[in-house]
């Protein structure tokens, strides 16, 4: 059963109680730990439905009838399922009370979905790309190339069918690593530009901005030490321990 949530408990006499909210969700970070944030940032309770990616439970009978593109995370409120992270964190922000995660200035709120935009078309796509085969890829090694086979080709969406392909059979070429890694040490250098200007990264109130960027770099320090350490980062470290910080 749900708890209420402070949120909840805030409401005016009379008004309509918001729907419960399930997060179909795989670990907390990268996609899945964005919306999971917000939710804590704005002291929303919401039920948890644990997908297995490594199982592929994202792409069972019983989650693509919630999700057909079998994709993570989805949130359902009513009658409503949201799908894609980033959009989901705004929706959980425009329509749940508590602190807002946007800053006032228009121009810190370009910033934002600037940001957030780098992160899921640009830099956030090769975190992936070094996530699949240090780690997606050898955790699945140990099937046969039959199940590996049978697992792709439940995949809904053919672009994801290929990315998975790759990953399971270590087909990812090297200019394409080192396109990736090419990146990561350029936004990484950008971010750390970015935070000498201002306590956070869109402005110097904490932000969906933060969250979004938090989730796919909060393990920099330990699998990438070379590119972001206390000595060669210094704003991003800075950066990495104020979020840690926050209760959520």
């Amino acid at each position: 059963m749900l708890t209420k949530s402070a949120a909840a408990r805030e409401r005016a006499p009379g008004e309509r109680p918001l729907a419960a909210v399930t997060l179909y969700h795989w670990e907390p970070n990268a996609n899945s730990g964005k919306p999971m944030l917000a939710f804590a940032e704005k002291g929303v309770a919401f039920a948890s439905h644990y997908i297995d990616m490594l199982k592929f439970d994202q792409h069972q009978p019983q989650y693509l009838a919630v999700n057909p593109q079998g994709t993570i995370p989805a949130m359902v409120s009513g009658d409503r399922v949201l799908t894609e992270s980033t959009a989901i964190m705004e929706y959980v922000n425009d329509a749940f009370p508590g602190p807002d995660l946007m800053p006032a200035a228009a121009q810190d709120r370009w910033r934002v979905r600037w940001w957030m935009k780098f992160m899921d078309q640009w830099l956030g796509p090769s975190f992936s790309m070094i996530g699949w085969c240090t780690f997606v890829g050898p955790a699945l090694a140990h099937k046969s190339e039959e199940e590996r086979e049978a697992m792709i080709a439940r995949i809904p969406l053919p672009e994801r069918r290929a990315a998975w392909r790759k990953a399971m059979f270590a087909e990812f070429s090297e200019s394409e690593l080192a396109e990736s890694k090419r990146r990561i040490a350029h936004g990484v250098r950008m971010l750390e530009d970015e935070l000498g200007k201002r306590e956070y990264v869109a402005s110097d109130q904490y932000s969906l901005a933060d969250i979004n960027i938090f989730n796919s770099t909060y393990m920099l320090p330990v699998g990438n030490a070379d590119l972001c350490s206390p000595e060669v980062t210094p704003e991003i470290w800075r950066w990495l321990k104020a979020v840690y910080r926050r209760s959520a």
